[in-house]
């Protein structure tokens, strides 16, 4: 083993010797004042650098070829300059900014925390923005498995069968993150179970993110935080890109993008995924699948269209057709829907059309809708759920600024149509009775600049819901730029939740247990505080640091807990008789030193809790402390990538079928680890191989099964008392009932992946 790492240190010392030692130096200055913590690149590639207080940058060991120089700084024009490198060459470029009345920088352009196209510094609301390149870290089939790796946010799988999933913030459940698509309200109620892992990345431009409510502009659903999928735009988007996959598991990955002109006036950008994995594995020996098995396929299409004066028109479509299974390991479709072999079976059908058009007016006056279409076909065992969704929206925006007020004021309505075959869509004499929730709205926004450093923003929202009547939500946001490396935000809003059960809990559907609601469900509201510091820091080597800080408070009045424990054959749901209130610490910091060393890193400390009737418990599944980390070098002598992903959480409150129940009650600590190492020494395409969870950690590990009663998912042995309660025998000692509702984390162990991507610009 010794000699190995050594024979390898010897290989990465060779490579530095033989490597070529090309650079760049310059100093850049901006009206006769050396310039510096300036962010200087080179456009298309990974190296950059900043100036040090001197205004001197440098990039050294750079391979020969052709570059553009990038350097952007606020109150000053871009710069721009091709340069040609040869090997072993030197070359000096002093580089003098001109000013200009409207300064620009590298840093990313928002418009998800106020609706309004902002540089991020200048938000007044706290957002995370992450780019493709940070997901290709550890490539992922789709966003929802990609989210692992940020900070404060992770997906939760909910059934060991047919891996269901949300998106937790800061420990809140998933029907509390509202995700968008380029604003829209695209993946919601019945979508969030199985449309988050039908989005592709091959589509994905950014993903901005806001942690805390946001119902004032986005209204129910944006409680404990929103995700906003930005596409690509038709005009930046390469002629053509592809991303290919698989795994040792057998999971084969498609990512296919290409664009085109049609006509003289329209862009058009096209994008496909296809995803399969059919592969039966049972390494927990409970002869149930360990992986869900899939076969799907996603079309996207987005056009946009040139109009007088640069006004936007974009409309965008999306299909996804899905099956997926996970069960008895002897399972195929004959048993669908039937008792012999236990299987969960889905077909998911989905459709999304979503746009926005400015009006040909001399005012900013923006239209955006969007229509989803979701059907599921499922059986659960011999359950069958058979659901469709209609969700209808359109927002009208009206933009405009006076003195120093900058103002937003807009008009919404929301129709959402609901049908099942269950008994929630039927009235008291059995006659099917679908759902129609009307949701118009309005609401006005006020983004004040009180001084030269401070801003203020103030918004309002008031909504109208058929059936719940008024809702009223206001926010508040304060930022103080200290100067143009510290900034302080502080935000405070209030939100909004309609609760539908059987589209958000898949615990309602799946294994034994009765669904039992004992009174007239209220919508659950949310009142949120959030103070924001970010740092940034920047040394003469070139290096620099940002920290970003956030400690957040969110209390809740009328939430709904499912209630596990009282009866082990049951799920009741009911307003709890208290409160619920979500609490922590969040820190992200990201470390970029001069020789191509990168880290990501970051942690949340949380406490929820839920108090009923005088009692206070903390959330069953839900984590204390995660962190996430991203370790990034480059040996550019090798044209190689290496990226170390991971993330860690705390121990979870699980749900026990009762006191003989012999699983732990908590789960233990643990992580997920990756290694991923990418050549990108050709010119169009690059490789990428590693492993996906090399600690092979699984959650069966310490305890003595997974899925209860796995061996009779019928329960046509399991005896119950007068009472409904289960009734321990010698074939049940544990008084257990079948549940696949333990699980905490991914049942998939250590694989090996190998990919290729292509890219034409």
């Amino acid at each position: 083993m010794k000699r190995g790492l050594l024979s390898f240190g010897c290989l990465i010392a060779t490579g530095f010797y033989f490597a070529q030692h090309s650079s760049i130096t310059g100093q850049i200055t901006g009206g006769g004042i050396l310039k510096p913590a300036v962010g200087v690149d080179l456009e298309g590639t990974d190296y950059s650098t900043f100036s040090d207080s001197s205004g001197v940058f440098r990039f050294s060991e750079i391979p020969s070829g052709h570059y553009k120089v990038r350097v952007k700084l606020n109150d000053f024009q871009p710069f721009y300059k091709e340069v040609v490198i040869k090997e072993n060459d030197s070359l000096t470029l002093d580089i003098n900014l001109k000013a200009t009345d409207r300064g620009s920088d590298i840093e990313d352009v928002v418009i998800t925390g106020t609706l309004k196209s902002v540089r991020r510094s200048d938000s007044p609301v706290t957002i995370e923005v992450y780019s493709p390149a940070y997901f290709k870290k550890n490539p992922t089939p789709n966003i929802f498995d990609a989210l692992q790796n940020v900070n404060g946010v992770r997906p939760q799988l909910n059934c060991n069968i047919c891996s269901t999933g949300d998106i937790h913030i800061n420990g809140l459940e998933g029907p509390y993150t509202m995700v968008l698509i380029d604003g829209m309200p695209i993946v919601s109620s019945l979508g969030t179970v199985y449309g988050m892992s039908g989005i592709p990345n091959s589509l994905v431009e950014r993903i901005e993110i806001v942690k805390g409510p946001a119902s004032s502009l986005y209204g129910s659903e944006a409680v404990g935080g929103l995700i906003n999928v930005i596409t690509n735009n038709p005009h930046t988007a390469p002629l053509f890109s592809a991303d290919l996959f698989s795994t040792t598991w057998g999971e084969y990955n498609l990512d296919v993008g290409f664009k085109f002109n049609a006509g003289k006036k329209a862009k058009v950008l096209t994008g496909i995924n296809y995803f399969n994995y059919q592969n039966k594995i049972d390494n927990n020996h409970d002869n149930f699948t360990d992986v869900t098995l899939q076969d799907r396929i996603s079309l996207f299409q987005k056009w946009n269209f040139q109009r007088k004066e640069n006004r936007l028109f974009s409309i965008a479509t999306r299909y996804m057709y899905e099956e997926r299974w996970g069960g008895d390991m002897r399972w195929n479709k004959s048993y669908r829907g039937g008792d012999e072999i236990y299987g969960e079976s889905i077909y998911t059908s989905r459709t999304e059309f979503f746009g926005s058009y400015q009006l040909p007016v001399n005012e900013k006056i923006f239209l955006g809708f969007s229509f989803v279409n979701h059907d599921q076909d499922s059986r659960y065992g011999e359950t069958s759920y058979i659901a469709n969704q209609k969700i209808a929206f359109s927002q009208l925006n009206w933009d405009k600024k006076a003195g120093n007020h900058d103002l937003l004021f807009g008009a919404a309505m929301r129709y959402t149509y609901y049908d099942d075959n269950t008994a929630g869509t039927s009235t008291i004499l059995g006659e099917n009775k679908p759902e129609k929730t009307y949701l118009p709205g309005v609401f006005i926004q006020d983004e004040i600049r009180l001084a030269e450093n401070h801003q203020l923003l103030l918004g309002f929202r008031y909504d109208y819901n058929n059936i719940h009547r008024n809702i009223f939500t206001p926010r508040m946001a304060y930022k103080w730029s200290v100067d143009q490396n510290n900034i302080l935000r502080l935000n405070a809003g209030t939100g909004f939740r309609v609760v539908n059960l059987f589209t958000e809990d898949h615990a309602a559907l799946t294994g034994a247990r009765n669904v039992v609601v004992l009174n007239d469900l209220k919508p659950e509201k949310s009142y949120n505080i959030n103070l924001n510091y970010t740092k940034k820091m920047y040394f003469g080597s070139g290096s620099h640091i940002a920290l970003d800080a956030s400690a957040f408070y969110t209390y809740f009045t009328n939430r709904i807990v499912p209630d596990y424990e009282t009866n082990t054959s049951q799920i009741i749901y009911d307003n709890i008789g208290g409160n619920a209130v979500s609490k922590g610490f969040s820190l992200n910091a990201n470390l970029n030193f001069a020789n191509g060393l990168k880290f990501i890193m970051g942690g949340t400390a949380m406490e929820n809790t839920i108090t009923d009737n005088g009692i206070t418990e903390h959330q069953i599944l839900t984590e204390k402390f995660m962190g996430i980390w991203a370790v990034s070098y480059k040996i550019r002598a090798w044209k190689t990538a290496i990226d170390y992903t991971g993330n860690i959480s705390s121990l979870m409150r699980l749900p026990l079928l009762g006191q003989l129940d012999p699983r732990k009650r908590y789960s233990p600590w643990w992580s997920i680890q990756n290694i991923q190492f990418t050549y990108e020494g050709f010119q169009k395409f690059e490789i990428y191989a590693g492993v996906k969870n090399i600690l092979n950690w699984t959650p069966n590990k310490g305890t003595p099964f997974i899925i209860s009663r796995a061996n009779d998912p019928f329960n046509k042995q399991v005896k119950f008392d007068s009472s409904g309660q289960v009734v321990a025998t010698p074939d049940n000692p544990y008084a257990l009932t079948f549940d696949p509702n333990y699980v905490y984390a991914p049942n998939q162990g250590i694989r090996s992946f190998l990919g290729v991507r292509f890219t034409f610009k």
